[in-house]
């Protein structure tokens, strides 16, 4: 069930796509039974007319339902997708609440700016406020999915994409990745946890007493090819729920630091470039390798 107004928008565009493709897939169905019934080799009743090659009615429905169908989906996909745009915020009447997502082999992490705090595998957020999700990996491209509160992104290494959610009431919703991305990809998995106001800030202030620190050390660890567990095992936090750390310190800039270190590199000069005269494959492999 949806949890939220994103899903539930999506929902009901499913099912109103659903209801318009049935005019043109129930008659098929139907009328494919009754053809070969009353058509049957045997059936000396059928009506024969060999000579027969054109209907109008049959051409403007053959033609026409299609394009009826076509052209209503076309404006209706048009409309919703400027509505449910990923990128657009969600009018809400609580304090917004930003959220940096890093995907990493296989975990996610969490990263509240705004708070201090970051987490591994568990999305709190509070009931009826906006979430604005900044999304980059420090791996291969994943897709971030909470099927009950939003759509799919996908967040992909150098680059920062996003996604605004609301959650209707308290509740549990499991999030994931969906793009393949090796070995760990089943365990990539996590809980978004809906609150209400004061569970949230009692979250956040446990978060920030039983929590470690988040510096270039720890993040190195939870960087590494692993699945929660694993790193929660190495980081000595298994008192908490499977997969599940929470750091009460964050190194600063730390979102801006992975997403920024794809950013660089040596530009290759025109004379090294193939097909450039004089162009040297080992010099530039030299060069490189340097």
């Amino acid at each position: 069930m949806p949890g939220g107004p994103i899903a539930a928008a999506q929902r009901a565009e499913l099912i109103k796509i659903l209801g318009w493709t049935m005019i043109a897939i129930l008659p098929v169905f139907m009328l494919v039974p009754v053809f070969l019934w009353r058509y049957r080799y045997r059936n000396r009743n059928a009506r024969y007319t060999p000579d027969w090659d054109r209907s109008w009615l049959l051409e403007v429905l053959m033609w026409g339902v299609p394009l009826v169908i076509v052209a209503v989906l076309s404006t209706q996909l048009y409309r919703t997708t400027h509505a449910l745009d990923p990128y657009k915020p969600i009018a809400s009447d609580n304090p917004p609440l930003r959220v940096e997502v890093v995907g990493l082999d296989w975990k996610w992490l969490f990263i509240y700016p705004d708070l201090g705090i970051a987490t591994v595998n568990e999305l709190a957020i509070p009931e009826k406020a906006s979430v604005a999700l900044d999304l980059t990996t420090d791996t291969v491209m994943q897709s971030f999915m909470i099927p009950a509160l939003a759509g799919q992104i996908y967040a992909m290494p150098g680059m920062r994409t996003k996604l605004h959610l609301l959650a209707d009431a308290p509740g549990r919703f499991e999030g994931e990745n969906t793009q393949f991305n090796g070995t760990g990809f089943p365990a990539q998995k996590f809980q978004a946890i809906a609150m209400t106001q004061a569970a949230f800030e009692a979250w956040v202030a446990k978060v920030r007493a039983g929590g470690q620190p988040l510096t270039s050390d720890s993040y190195a660890v939870v960087a590494e090819a692993s699945t929660g567990a694993e790193a929660q095992k190495r980081l000595d936090a298994e008192t908490l729920p499977a997969g599940v750390i929470h750091f009460a310190t964050v190194e600063d800039d730390l979102f801006k630091t992975v997403l920024h270190r794809y950013m660089h590199g040596t530009p290759v000069p025109p004379s090294a470039q193939p097909g450039a005269i004089g162009y040297d494959p080992q010099a530039v492999t030299g060069e490189q390798d340097r």
